[in-house]
């Protein structure tokens, strides 16, 4: 094979660069294309058709060919990566793309769809759409969640674990690219219906609260507005402590309505559903000119319970003072909308996409625990919690690729917004104190007055915006047949305003002492013991004196970050088995938090800014070799990134419904440096079937890890950055098909048994020294000692991450029965300072996943899959070896769920 036809499979950028609707064949007699354009094998190589997966990524570098000289994309690309294309993501059974992706070696799925490349948090990875960065609506997160992509609007999915000057410095573990379904060839429409439950939840009792009639469908209908008082009071700049009685209590009246803060028991919970609807056109508007439209809408609707225990205890852990059994009701509604709009004419593309996901959490918790003081009896209490969590994403892209000759020009731009708005997340707690002598003492009260250390009752109103601008330029030019360059400028703008308010209302008889009273006010605690939407009504409360506290200090930061880039890279072949990819990217960056000061009359004082601007030289190069024939070896090595996130930095405590924590951020965290490098070795076997052995590693300057905090009664997750830290392993990763014709019968002649297996060892440790410090904002020269110990590993890291995949499927029409076993070993979730730091036990879950076509007038499609088979549940937990206390560990259960879907 010539160079110059290697190369051709290789360098694209001139015919596809950042989104390619259509990839080209270089030549008529080099390959040949599907409808579509995709690059295909010669008949003769391959036998029939074969369409690669479309994969839109920045600047060109890792654009997969699936050309003469290779159809494996993994095998095409000039860096490390691995690909699901929209069979593979099928294949999982999952319905969102975070499930999917847990299934890539070197990946592990953490919470609420943050995923973790080779045991780094998910500061460390980086979430694209379509090659272009999104705005997460999360203030727990600067990587949007993927659990929020459901996998019908994605056509491909692309982990690069190598870093290439193309894509953006925040490149730590990995970068996550996610591909939206391209213009379509043929007009179709395709409807999809789905049922599914658990063993923990359907049919069995839960908890609810009314909310309003739009709650199902992920929508509020006005009830969850901000009062009318409450707004005036916001509008007016003044703070809580400072308004008239009478103003306090006119806000109180609105801060509890009924129909938000009164649980429900739901004696049998229903089914959770799904449904979904995508169509696709495409119309021919000229000479060599078509028009292709695709839309997508589609709604899941879930119910999960879970009785988690959480208990804190003595620092051997041999005493419990704190125990928490809570049992939670989560409806999930996830609502998601997608339409792209495509033009090819000639050469040149021009394509709108745009992308609407709406993602509701309607939690109802209800506890009980006790709270054991030294040399006291200690209390007892109950506690219920209402809230809403709304996120919401819009996205709108456009792209335009123009080909002169050996010339590439690519311009992309777009905008993104990100909403996420806590309204009305109520908490009432009741307290027994258990003293002798008190007519109150063997009793639940809601107490308003004060009482020490007494359970606070409390109202939030959380609203999150962020928005980004983001726009760039790509050139690349094809000086020879085997040499190629690329520039390219890129620009991000990312603002984001984050309010929370808290609330806490006091009760009184005392018009003396309006901020509370004693045990003794035998009418106000005897209010406390209606139930919490009976408290602060009108006529319970009159002839009360009541007033209120804000338990946030800040209530509202501001934060932006704007990161200017530019880039050059080459690709150059010196010899038929030999190509090498070098680059070098230029960011400046500057990134600041304040504390927004036009919202009082006063300002406020006491937060400390935060004002990060460094610039960097981020060099990357991978060099691939064929020694043999379908024997490939490569070598990388790069300098990369991790900034903060905003969440890491702003001074606002915010509450994760997933992890059932609290956190708060450290406004003088710096950024994170990391030195990359890897080398693999890959050996492919004629079709799907190859296997690869890779070695890696990476030190970190600064790392960012989780810490454990207590402040005034009230438990928090913050965050430090460590000295210095080291990650080390090897990654293992194979596929093979076996064909089962042998075995005789019409049933076998067209099916294959496949095995994929993946499995990560990972070895990472933090260095610490004894002058190294660790600044918080109470201590800005904390010494690191303190918080973290030498030889600790990093927050996230699992030693071991396997996945194996064993499935009969027919290569010829859909069908496919698969079991899939996925196992993570323990984690660190957080350090615990003198105690024991926090773990996760993921342990083994095996899933089974069957699809089917039939065909009854209309082609059609069942799916049935059973999750968690065996039921592994959900451990976290301190252990010092001899003693152990349970932090987050709840019964999971096992799922069921079936669908069809029909095309037309």
């Amino acid at each position: 094979m010539s160079t110059g036809t290697r190369l051709a499979g290789l360098l694209l950028l001139t015919t596809s660069l950042t989104f390619p609707v259509a990839v080209h064949a270089q030549s008529a007699d080099e390959t040949n294309a599907d409808p579509e354009g995709t690059v295909q094998g010669t008949p003769e190589e391959e036998g029939d058709d074969y369409q690669g997966p479309e994969i839109s990524v920045p600047g060109g570098s890792g654009i997969i060919v699936t050309g003469r000289r290779n159809r494996n994309p993994e095998r095409s690309s000039t860096q490390v990566l691995s690909v699901l294309s929209e069979e593979d993501i099928a294949r999982t059974g999952e319905s969102d793309i975070a499930g999917a992706l847990g299934r890539v070696s070197g990946l592990s799925l953490v919470g609420d769809g943050r995923v973790f490349v080779r045991g780094l948090g998910d500061r460390y990875s980086l979430a694209l759409l379509n090659g272009l960065p999104l705005p997460s609506p999360e203030p727990l997160s600067r990587v949007v969640p993927l659990d929020i992509f459901p996998t019908n609007v994605i056509s491909s999915s692309l982990v690069q674990k190598t870093y290439s000057a193309n894509y953006p410095g925040e490149f730590g573990g990995g970068v996550i690219n996610l591909t939206t379904k391209a213009v379509p060839v043929e007009d179709f429409l395709s409807v999809s219906f789905g049922a599914s439950g658990d063993t923990e939840t359907t049919f069995s009792n839960g908890l609810t609260y009314f909310g309003s009639n739009l709650d199902s469908f992920g929508f509020d209908n006005g009830n969850r507005d901000v009062p009318s008082n409450l707004q005036a009071f916001l509008d007016s700049g003044e703070r809580i402590g400072s308004v008239p009685i009478e103003v306090s209590e006119g806000i109180a009246s609105q801060l509890f309505p009924i129909n938000l803060v009164t649980l429900q028991k739901d004696n049998s919970q229903r089914p959770n559903f799904s449904g979904s609807i995508t169509g696709g056109a495409s119309f021919e508007v000229g000479e060599d000119a078509f028009l292709g439209v695709i839309a997508t809408a589609s709604i899941k609707n879930s119910l999960r319970n879970r009785s988690v225990l959480s208990q804190r205890g003595s620092n051997d852990l041999s005493e419990v003072f704190q125990q928490d059994e809570t049992f939670i009701t989560d409806e999930s509604i996830l609502v998601n909308g997608l339409v792209s709009v495509g033009l090819d004419f000639g050469e040149n593309t021009i394509r709108w996409t745009n992308l609407f996901i709406r993602d509701t959490l309607k939690t109802a918790r209800l506890s009980e625990g006790f709270d054991v003081f030294p040399g006291e009896t200690g209390f007892d209490f109950i506690n219920q919690q209402t809230a809403w969590f709304e996120r919401q994403l819009m996205d709108t892209q456009i792209v335009a690729e123009l080909e002169f000759d050996r010339l590439g020009v690519d311009l992309r731009g777009g905008y993104a917004r990100t909403d996420r708005e806590a309204p009305f997340n109520s908490s009432f707690s009741y307290t027994r104190t258990n003293f002798s002598g008190n007519q109150f003492g063997d009793l639940f009260v809601a107490y308003f007055n004060q009482l020490s250390d007494a359970g606070i009752s409390t109202v939030s109103f959380d609203d999150l915006q962020e928005e980004l601008w983001y726009g760039g330029i790509d050139l690349g030019y094809e000086v020879a047949d085997t040499f190629e360059i690329t520039v390219g400028y890129a620009y991000t703008d990312t603002d984001r305003r984050s309010e929370s308010r808290e609330f806490r209302p006091f009760i009184s008889v005392d018009p003396n002492n309006p901020a509370g009273g004693s045990l003794n006010d035998t009418a106000a605690v005897a209010l406390g013991l209606r139930q919490p939407g009976s408290i602060f009504t009108d006529a319970a409360l009159a002839g009360f004196n009541v007033s209120l506290t804000e338990a946030t200090p800040f209530p509202v930061f501001d934060a932006a970050l704007e990161v200017q880039a530019g880039y050059g890279l080459f690709r150059w072949l010196p010899t038929d088995t030999l190509t090498v990819e070098m680059g070098v990217r230029y960011e400046d960056a500057t990134q600041l938090v304040s504390l927004d000061q036009t919202l009082f009359n006063t300002p406020i004082a006491g937060a400390t800014p935060t004002n990060i601007a460094n610039d960097y030289f981020l060099p990357g190069g991978t060099i691939t070799w064929e020694p043999i024939d379908d024997l490939q070896l490569r070598a990388s090595a790069s300098q990369t990134i991790a900034r903060p996130q905003f969440r890491e930095l702003i001074e606002q405590r915010f509450f994760d419904p997933e992890s059932n924590r609290l956190f708060q951020g450290n406004p003088l965290l710096q950024d994170s440096e990391l030195i990359n490098a890897e080398v693999r070795a890959e050996h492919y076997m004629g079709g799907p079937n190859r296997v690869s052995l890779a070695g890696f590693y990476k030190k970190i300057d600064n790392p960012i890890e989780n810490t454990f905090n207590v402040a005034s009664g009230q438990i928090f997750t913050s965050f430090a950055n460590a000295p210095e830290a080291e990650l080390y392993g090897i990654e293992f990763d194979t596929v093979y098909g076996i064909d089962l014709y042998g075995l005789g019968g019409t049933f076998f002649e067209t099916k294959q048994l496949l095995i994929m297996a993946n499995y990560t060892y990972t070895q990472s440790q933090i260095s610490v020294g004894e002058g190294d410090i660790a600044p918080t904002p109470l201590n800005p020269n904390q010494l690191a000692s303190l918080i973290f110990e030498d030889g600790d590993r990093l927050v996230g890291q699992s030693d071991h991450v396997a996945n194996v995949t064993i499935g009969i499927e027919d290569t010829e029409k859909t069908q496919q029965v698969s079991f899939l076993f996925n196992y993570a070993s323990e984690r660190v979730t957080q350090r615990s300072g003198i105690q024991p730091d926090f773990v996760e036990d993921p342990g083994l879950t095996v899933d089974f996943v069957a699809r089917s076509e039939i065909k009854l007038g209309v082609p059609m499609e069942l799916s049935f899959e059973v999750r968690n088979i065996f039921g592994r549940d959900n451990f976290e937990f301190q252990d010092n070896g001899v003693n152990r206390l349970e932090f987050n560990t709840y019964q999971v259960g096992t799922s069921v769920s079936f669908g069809i879907s029909a095309d037309f």
